[in-house]
């Protein structure tokens, strides 16, 4: 399987992306620059946390602009596995692939440190590794991770099973039912605010997210022997 991991002006989480697929998945997998025009020799795509573009006007807001997006977007109706993480899951909502926005943490503080996560949903290509209900720990680490939606998109949301981790213990940001994670109505575009890819070795604090990535080539290769 080959991921590609997505590089923006002022991404800083693309080279410990790059190291969970090559070195803790030992998946293939490559850096492609945000002018790119095609994402047809990838199997999933990996956007990474960061501040691209110095996360001026609002987190993603910019980015969400960049000639991949378009790639992204086709990628997305092709079903392919998307992943946005933190920075990743900022430039999603922009650009209108996942419904809701982020705003500031309600302390309006940075954030860095592990939490807890639920597994709400683990009947998804980027979950069926888990156990419903399993609590992990995963790191996070951002200003603006206080997501929002309006009270439809939120019952769409649990109706469908599109909220797939929910914060434990607490909540740290504010955001709205606990959400820490939410996918698309196709299934095959995830946004999250927690790092997996800081959590895949116990020399880390926790390989907890290590089974996310496990779960997508799982899915992969399902699909892969099912199509040949």
């Amino acid at each position: 399987m080959k991921f590609a991991v997505i590089v923006f002006p002022g991404s800083n989480c693309d080279v410990d992306m790059y190291h969970a697929i090559k070195d803790e998945l030992g998946e293939e997998v490559e850096y492609v620059w945000h002018t790119a025009d095609s994402l047809d020799a990838f199997d999933a795509i990996l956007l990474p946390g960061g501040f691209s573009y110095g996360d001026y006007l609002r987190s993603g807001a910019i980015a969400r602009f960049s000639n991949v997006m378009k790639a992204i977007q086709q990628a997305a109706e092709e079903g392919k596995p998307i992943l946005g993480v933190c920075n990743g899951f900022q430039i999603l909502l922009e650009a209108g692939l996942l419904p809701g926005a982020m705003r500031r943490n309600n302390s309006l503080k940075f954030i860095c440190r592990p939490v807890t996560l639920r597994v709400e949903n683990n009947e998804t290509m980027f979950t069926s590794l888990y156990e419903q209900g399993e609590v992990i720990t995963i790191p996070i680490a951002h200003g603006e991770g206080n997501y929002y939606c309006d009270e439809e998109t939120l019952q769409k949301l649990m109706d469908n099973r599109q909220i797939i981790f929910r914060y434990h213990d607490e909540n740290p940001n504010g955001s709205l039912d606990n959400i820490a994670g939410i996918m698309n109505e196709k299934g095959n575009v995830l946004g999250m605010m927690p790092h997996p890819e800081r959590a895949v070795d116990a020399l880390l604090g926790s390989a907890d997210g290590l089974k996310l990535f496990q779960s997508i080539v799982k899915y992969w290769r399902v699909k892969h022997v099912v199509t040949s």
